[in-house]
């Protein structure tokens, strides 16, 4: 029996050490606030922040959220972060597919753009 612990213990050590992760994905996430829902939808941002450091889904740095308004009085937010794998979104755990369908609620379809919309993008060296 321990011979097979020992094997079952080795060959899941080696899967480990042969799957290999994506690289890590930066990306500026736009959120067009429903009117009256902007407080709402900038708390569940701070708690997504919140979830996906706690479940270590996200690296430190890179991270901004900002606000803005167009269109006069309409109220945006800008995120800006790095998943700490690229295929991390695809496979996001439930407390973090919760809080999507949260924000999802809150936001709405605005100038020919959904209510969310998501851009990878590259982080340029500090050089230019």
């Amino acid at each position: 029996m321990t011979s097979v612990r020992r094997y079952c213990g080795v060959a899941l050590l080696l899967m480990g050490l042969t799957a290999q992760a994506a690289p890590p994905e930066t990306v500026v996430v736009t959120l067009h606030a429903r009117p009256g829902a902007e407080a709402a939808l900038a708390r569940v941002l701070e708690r997504h922040w919140s979830t996906a450091r706690s479940l270590s889904l996200v690296r430190d740095t890179p991270h901004l959220t900002l606000r803005g308004v167009e269109d006069g009085d309409k109220t945006y937010f800008v995120e800006i972060f790095a998943w700490r794998d690229a295929a991390i979104p695809d496979a996001a755990p439930p407390a973090i597919q919760a809080i999507w369908a949260e924000m999802n609620r809150l936001v709405e379809a605005r100038g020919g753009k959904p209510g969310l919309d998501f851009s990878a993008v590259s982080v340029l060296p500090a050089s230019h």
